[in-house]
Parts: structure tokens; C-alpha cells; sequence
């Protein structure tokens, strides 16, 4: 085997430095949340679609049903 140096035996500017902490803190991750802003997605643009076609749906039948005399709007 061969032999280990040891840190005193090595030679060159080494030597000559300040020896470093040897304990580290632990590297911190900060985390940034974003959320998104305003604007509509597809859930939203689904029940704004749905609850318009009910409205229109409502009217129509109501309008037919005017034509019978039955009607509570139109």
C-alpha cells in the first residue's frame, strides 16, 4: 500500500492558507408560489356555455308554449 500523506506534509501556497470551516449549514431552498391571475380556464368556460344554453332552452319552450297560451314570459 501506499502511504498517506498527511496535510502538513504537503508543500506550496497550501500551507500558507487559513483552514476551512468544516461544518456547512444546510443549503436552504426557498420556494417561490405563484398563482395564477384572473382569466378563464376550461371549467369555467364550460359553465358559462352550459347555464347560457339552459336560458335559451327556457325561452324557447316558453315561446312555444305562448302559442297555446301557456306561457309565463312571452
Amino acid at each position: 500500500m501506499a502511504k498517506a500523506r498527511t496535510r502538513s506534509a504537503r508543500s506550496g501556497a497550501s500551507a500558507s492558507r487559513a483552514p476551512r470551516a468544516r461544518s456547512k449549514k444546510a443549503a436552504s431552498t426557498e420556494v417561490e408560489v405563484v398563482e395564477e391571475e384572473g382569466g378563464g380556464d376550461i371549467d369555467s368556460g364550460i359553465v358559462i356555455m352550459t347555464t347560457i344554453v339552459i336560458v335559451i332552452a327556457f325561452f324557447m319552450v316558453d315561446k312555444i308554449r305562448g302559442m297555446y297560451g301557456e306561457s309565463l314570459f312571452l
